[in-house]
């Protein structure tokens, strides 16, 4: 029975689910199982938190013919994402815990290309920490892609939403001025907000208008950002595709190539997460160095 015939007729399908930063996927291992015929639905089964797995999407660990392994990612409302922050760094412990590369560094397919790991082993031999070359942030609005800014850069250009006028009670004073926002993209399109009180910030309301607005053909990603001091900021991240999320790797590293071109600060940047901390740098040539943690939350098995 071929992997396609069996997802048709009934399959149990093994995952693992692991969380970087409390940014939680299921995982499964293409070397060994079949790959699902349809991984945008399946994604949305196992994300759901009440019918499902539960978690913020589906992530397939694959064989390449470039690299150490292959990384899709199916965002939890099925679109799929050229590349997860959070995500690499747990398929790289996976691969390294099972197995099927050698470490401590390696390299994994992603849709912006290949990238470049280093791990670290806890206590118990397993990998326990995970730094990632997240490549180079991609600046020009073409390509990020987005609309109707001016700058290329874009940094901290207004952005009034194009439904700012709707009345909702409580966001007037969010949405009379507009956002001072900077663009980054890091493989996939990051909208990038500075605001005095990320904790108190209505992120569940005004994040899916600016993932959704005409600005960003593709939707964006959208991160509000509170700096605490130098090099020290506090993220909330409303995710395309997932709505709000403990932590978003890709995000972070956009936050930490905006807060240099904002303030000038090119030294490394400690970002806290509602899930935990990433420490990251904007290197000179451009790259984004990101280090995180990487954990095994459980395995199981679903009958399809």
């Amino acid at each position: 029975m071929t992997g396609v015939e069996s997802f048709r007729t009934g399959y149990i399908m093994k995952f693992v689910k692991m969380q970087g930063a409390g940014n939680d996927y299921v995982y499964i291992d293409c070397f060994r199982n079949p790959v699902p015929e349809d991984p945008r639905s399946l994604a949305i089964k196992v994300s759901d938190r009440h019918f499902g797995i539960g978690s913020d999407g589906l992530i397939l660990i694959l064989p390449s013919d470039k690299a150490d392994a292959r990384m899709r990612m199916f965002n939890s409302d099925g679109s799929e994402s050229a590349m997860c922050g959070n995500g690499i760094r747990c398929v790289a412990k996976y691969v390294l815990d099972e197995g099927l590369a050698d470490g401590p560094g390696l390299d994994i397919e992603t849709g912006r290309g290949v990238l470049r790991l280093e791990s670290e082993k806890g206590a118990d031999g397993l990998v326990s920490r995970i730094r990632v070359d997240m490549g180079e942030a991609i600046l020009d609005p073409d390509q990020i892609p987005s609309k109707g800014f001016f700058g290329n850069p874009v940094v901290r250009e207004t952005l009034r939403l194009a439904d700012s006028g709707r009345d909702e009670t409580g966001l007037a004073m969010f949405l009379e001025n507009g956002f001072a926002c900077t663009l980054v993209s890091m493989g996939n399109p990051h909208c990038v907000i500075f605001v005095e009180d990320v904790t108190n910030f209505p992120v569940d309301r005004i994040g899916p208008r600016i993932e959704q607005d005409p600005h960003f053909p593709e939707r964006t990603n959208v991160e509000f950002v509170t700096v605490e001091g130098p090099g020290e900021v506090r993220i909330r991240t409303w995710e395309r595709g997932a709505g709000e999320t403990l932590a978003c790797g890709t995000g972070a590293s956009a936050v930490t190539v905006a807060l240099a071109l904002t303030t000038g600060w090119r030294k490394p940047v400690l970002a806290h997460l509602l899930g935990g901390d990433l420490d990251l740098e904007w290197r000179e040539d451009g790259h984004v160095l990101m280090s995180g943690p990487a954990v095994l939350v459980f395995r199981g098995e679903m009958d399809l």
